[in-house]
């Protein structure tokens, strides 16, 4: 089996299209939250309130292999969020036709490694009442979504909060400690 090649791309706001498009291309995710796809002046909305917030990364994915050109999915994280070092997971959504095939777990994995590298390499600044806590990377399930819980408890993942009937989070630690708080939008961990 070929090994795909996976990238991810940060988000501009004249993305928003592409990202409007994938949405558009995953109606089942929004059909789960009872919603229906939110419109490209929604999606422009979004992307600039992410590009406003210093800790939000929003970045497409693509896969050259799979969908030449065009994004594949994207991963929405907050950085330093809920708590000090703490990295959420707001969203990662492979499209529609690609689910299942393994994609979401790679993309995953890459964002472990490259919070862990960008750990090694920036010096810690570590707030004094969170210091002993551990860094932890969590991932928010909206609504009632069996499938979604059951591929986050796959990759390690273990229950954390109930905030229902809005969302449950899931939490795994991550191996190193995360970059110091404030990390802005534009030094998101670096790309591979």
């Amino acid at each position: 089996m070929k090994v795909q090649s996976l990238a991810l791309h940060p988000v501009a706001l004249q993305h928003a299209p592409l990202l409007h498009e994938l949405y558009l291309r995953t109606p089942d995710y929004f059909s789960l939250l009872g919603t229906r796809p939110p419109s490209l002046g929604e999606v422009e909305r979004d992307v600039q309130t992410a590009l406003f917030d210093p800790r939000r990364c929003l970045e497409l994915i693509y896969c050259e292999s799979v969908m030449p050109g065009e994004p594949i999915g994207s991963l929405d994280y907050k950085l330093n969020y809920p708590e000090a070092d703490d990295v959420t997971i707001n969203l990662l959504l492979i499209r529609g036709d690609l689910q299942n095939s393994g994609l979401g777990q790679r993309v995953v994995r890459m964002l472990e490694a490259r919070l862990q590298a960008t750990q090694r390499q920036t010096p810690q600044a570590r707030d004094p009442h969170t210091q002993g806590a551990s860094p932890r990377l969590l991932a928010s399930v909206l609504g009632e979504n069996p499938r979604a819980v059951a591929f986050w408890k796959r990759l390690g993942f273990h229950f954390a909060t109930d905030a229902r009937p809005v969302m449950t989070w899931y939490a795994k630690p991550l191996q190193a400690q995360m970059a110091a708080p404030g990390l802005p939008n534009r030094d998101c961990p670096a790309h591979p």
